[in-house]
């Protein structure tokens, strides 16, 4: 053994962003990773098993931050990653002129690092919602490091 001091970088608790799941057991409507993105399978098909042996499964799956569509033909007996999906319910407390949001988290600070969606019809229900003053609760919904407004609720007027 040397005497040399060792220095280990360490990473964020130890949490992963995915897990490993047989490809053959995710359904419609599960998640899973292709290429690198998180997205919500919209169909599955599994072919025969042919001369090489092993089953296959086409997934089609919609990114679930751009509605990007992706694709993926994985053997059904290996892994894949499938993503750690979280929803955080939010109160939203402010709007700022460049587009992001003031959200009030449930230990009573705020989260500012959030930007309004880019999706149309949720962006124009906040932003009307908010300059009628109505409470609004924001659904934020977050996988492999990234975070996004996905569901609006309104628990009535100020």
């Amino acid at each position: 053994m040397s005497d040399e001091e060792h220095h280990f970088e360490s990473t964020d608790a130890g949490a992963s962003k995915t897990y490993p799941q047989q490809a053959g057991t995710i359904r419609k409507n599960g998640y899973i990773v292709i290429k690198q993105r998180a997205c919500k399978v919209v169909e599955v098909s599994t072919s025969k098993t042919g001369k090489h042996g092993h089953a296959k499964c086409h997934f089609v799956a919609i990114d679930i931050f751009n509605g990007k569509k992706l694709e993926d033909i994985v053997p059904s007996s290996h892994n894949c990653d499938v993503p750690h999906v979280n929803r955080t319910d939010y109160q939203l407390i402010d709007i700022s002129e460049d587009g992001f949001v003031s959200l009030l988290t449930e230990n009573g600070s705020t989260k500012d690092d959030l930007k309004l969606p880019t999706d149309d019809a949720l962006y124009t229900q906040i932003e009307n919602g908010f300059n009628e003053g109505k409470d609004l609760v924001v659904t934020v919904m977050s996988a492999m490091g990234e975070e996004q407004i996905c569901a609006l609720k309104d628990i009535g007027p100020k």
